[in-house]
């Protein structure tokens, strides 16, 4: 019974001193220092497309908006001139320079 416990200790003390000096601590460190980081992932390598020989370049297209009717600038610029109170000959004025200028 005697002999039995010794080998038993003996077997867990040496499961136990190997699982430890299986641990490496480097000096002047702790085992309480979190984990160094991932290192960041490679750049992404970009190729640019080789312009095949003859082709056109391509161009983006630019849509602007509608414009409105003449007659609708006009309407607008009208209320405009009457809001700020002018008189009806500076509203014609002001009317045509307005929707000349305006989109």
């Amino acid at each position: 019974m005697k002999l039995s416990s010794i080998v038993v200790g003996g077997l867990i003390w040496t499961m136990g001193a190997g699982s430890a000096l299986a641990q490496f601590i480097a000096p002047g460190s702790s085992i309480n220092n979190p984990p160094m980081p991932q290192p960041p992932p490679p750049p992404r390598v970009y190729v640019p497309e080789i312009p095949k020989m003859g082709a056109l370049p391509s161009r983006p297209s630019v849509r602007s908006a509608p414009r409105t009717s003449f007659g609708d600038r006009v309407s607008r610029c009208l209320d405009e001139a009457a809001a700020a109170g002018l008189s009806q000959a500076d509203r014609a004025t002001y009317s045509r320079s307005c929707a000349n200028t305006r989109e």
